[in-house]
């Protein structure tokens, strides 16, 4: 079966890096699948879980905060600011990030404030809902 390399890294470390069957990701628009020899491709991505199916039919998952994705027939390269894998999410901590943003949110004073809030809301969530998919599929 043809496998299509992969890569995700973070502002910090390389987080993932070998050979798959299968990537899917969130996309700006929606969920993006991408095989082996798919069509060149760089877009943005949301927060979220990426999913690697691997050549052995395992899986890992990986939640990024946002960030871009550049598609190869051969490669596939996720870069974001923030990467966990998702063995290593820690649902209480991303529950009191998430609290944290709730509150700030409420003692916003202007637009920048609300939008710096609602941005780590959203990326809170995102982890949230990516660490209930990893610990299903466990």
């Amino acid at each position: 079966m043809a496998t299509i390399h992969i890569d995700v890294v973070s502002a910090e470390e390389s987080i993932f890096s070998g050979e798959a069957r299968f990537v899917a990701l969130p996309g700006e628009l929606g969920e993006l699948g991408i095989y082996p020899r798919h069509t060149p491709l760089i877009t943005r991505i949301k927060a979220g879980s990426v999913r690697i199916e691997m050549a052995d039919g395992s899986e890992e998952f990986v939640f990024v905060a946002g960030g871009i994705i550049e598609v190869q027939p051969d490669r596939v390269t996720v870069l974001s600011d923030t990467a966990v894998r998702g063995k290593d999410l820690d649902e209480e901590k991303a529950n009191q990030a998430k609290l944290a943003a709730e509150e700030a949110l409420k003692n916003a004073k202007g637009e920048l404030d609300i939008a710096r809030a609602q941005s780590e809301l959203f990326t809170m969530a995102a982890q949230i809902a990516a660490l209930r998919k990893y610990r299903l599929k466990k």
